[in-house]
C-alpha cells in the first residue's frame, strides 16, 4: 500500500507540476515595440528611419485602411482572408475617371492563386478629409510561414503585406487610424467583431513597418525599394484554443494509457488471480498491438495537418506513448518467461515495480517535453 500511496502522491504532485508549466505555455509576449497606434508614431519612424525617402519631394504617402471580414487557414501555410482595403487621394487623382477604368493601386505580394480568388473589386468612392476615399472589396490566399512547434499552445501573427502598385517610386502608405474607434495597443480593431476563427480567438491587432531588402532591382534604375525600404503591415495575432486540441488528441492518447494500465494490473503469478483476470501473454500483446495502431493513426492525423514543419511539442506525447507501449510488451514478456537475472525484480509482488512506476514515469517524461519547450 505504501508503493501504491507514494505512486499516487507522486502523480498528482506531477500533473499540478505539467497544468502550471501548459500554463506557462500559453502565454505570449506581444512585441509592442514595433507596434504603431497613431501618425506622430508614424511620422517619428519614416522620419528617424528613412530621412532620405522623407525629404524627397517627388516622394508620395498614401493613407490606407483595412478591415477584416473572414479568415480561414488552408493548410499550414496558406490562410484566405477577405475584407475591404480603402485609400485616399488627392481629388484631382482620378477626377473624370469613370469607376470601370480605376484599378486598385495596392499590392498583396504573397498572394498565390487558390482557385477562388477575387480581384480587388471598386465598391464604393467617396469624398474625404483627405480629397477622395477609394474602397476596394477583396478575396486572397496569402502564402506564409508560421510556427506550429508549440501545438496546442501556440499564437499566430497573421500579417497583410502591403505594396503600392508603383512600387518602383518613392510611395510609402501609412495607416489610416482616423478610420478606426481606437488604435491603441491593446485595442483589437480592423476585424469583424463577429468573425468566425474555429479554433482559435483574436489577440490583438496593430500596424507596423518592415524594411525590405531584394537583390535585384526588377530591371528598374534607380531603383527606390531595393534596400531597405519601408512596407505596411496590418497584423493581427490570434491564439490557439487549447479546448478542441483536448478533445481531438490529448483525451484518446489518455485512454490509451489507461487501457494500457489496465491490462499491465492482469500480469499475475498467481494462477487463481490470473485466471480470474482473463490474463495471458498473448492477449496482452494483441492488445498492445491494437493500442499501436490507434495511436499511430491519431499520429498520422496530427502530422498531416502539419506538412512541412517541424516536430510539434503535442507529437512527443506520441513518441512517449510508443516507448510505454513497448515497454509494456516487454515487461508482460520478461514476467511471462522469468529470465534468471532479473527474476527476483521482475517477480517481486507480482510484478508491482512497473505498476507503481507507469504513471510516474509518463508524468515525468511529459514534464520534462514541456519543460524543453519552455
Amino acid at each position: 500500500m505504501k508503493l501504491w500511496a507514494t505512486s499516487i502522491g507522486v502523480t498528482c504532485l506531477l500533473v499540478v507540476t505539467l497544468v502550471l508549466q501548459w500554463h506557462e505555455m500559453d502565454k505570449y509576449d506581444i512585441n509592442k515595440a514595433q507596434q504603431l497606434t497613431n501618425m506622430t508614431e508614424v511620422t517619428r519612424y519614416l522620419e528617424g528611419n528613412h530621412s532620405d525617402l522623407m525629404a524627397d519631394p517627388a516622394g508620395e504617402r498614401i493613407i490606407t485602411g483595412l478591415f477584416i471580414q473572414s479568415l480561414k487557414f488552408f493548410d499550414s501555410s496558406e490562410v484566405n482572408i477577405t475584407g475591404y482595403i480603402w485609400q485616399h487621394f488627392p481629388l484631382a487623382r482620378y477626377a473624370g475617371i469613370p469607376d470601370s477604368e480605376i484599378s486598385a493601386d495596392f499590392i498583396l505580394p504573397e498572394q498565390v492563386n487558390s482557385g477562388s480568388d477575387i480581384s480587388p473589386t471598386l465598391t464604393y468612392r467617396e469624398k474625404s478629409n483627405y480629397g477622395e476615399v477609394l474602397g476596394w472589396y477583396f478575396e486572397a490566399t496569402l502564402k506564409q510561414g508560421f510556427d506550429y512547434s508549440h501545438y496546442p499552445f501556440d499564437h499566430k501573427t497573421v500579417w497583410i503585406r502591403l505594396w503600392p502598385k508603383a512600387f518602383s517610386k518613392n510611395v510609402v502608405l501609412v495607416p489610416d487610424f482616423s478610420a478606426y474607434k481606437s488604435t491603441s495597443m491593446d485595442a483589437i480593431f480592423g476585424i469583424e467583431q463577429g468573425i468566425v476563427l474555429g479554433a482559435w480567438t483574436r489577440a490583438n491587432t496593430y500596424f507596423n513597418y518592415q524594411t525590405s531588402s531584394y537583390d535585384t532591382n526588377f530591371g528598374i534604375p534607380n531603383y527606390v525599394g531595393q534596400t531597405d525600404f519601408p512596407e505596411l503591415y496590418y497584423n493581427f495575432v490570434i491564439k490557439r484554443r487549447f479546448d478542441n486540441a483536448f478533445t481531438v488528441h490529448l483525451l484518446p492518447l489518455f485512454l490509451v494509457a489507461v487501457l494500457l494500465f489496465a491490462a499491465l494490473l492482469t500480469t499475475s503469478e498467481e494462477h487463481e488471480k490470473s485466471g480470474l483476470l482473463g490474463f495471458n501473454i498473448s492477449g496482452f500483446l494483441g492488445m498492445c498491438s491494437a493500442l499501436f495502431f490507434v495511436v499511430l493513426i491519431a499520429h498520422i492525423q496530427l502530422r498531416e495537418q502539419f506538412a512541412g514543419a517541424g516536430v510539434v511539442y503535442l507529437e512527443y506525447y506520441y513518441i512517449v506513448m510508443y516507448v510505454v507501449l513497448v515497454a509494456s510488451t516487454v515487461n508482460t514478456y520478461l514476467f511471462a518467461i522469468r529470465p534468471r537475472a532479473i527474476e527476483k525484480w521482475i517477480t517481486y509482488k507480482d510484478n508491482i515495480i512497473p505498476k507503481v512506476c507507469y504513471w510516474p514515469s509518463i508524468m515525468i517524461a511529459l514534464n520534462l517535453i514541456t519543460l524543453f519547450f519552455l
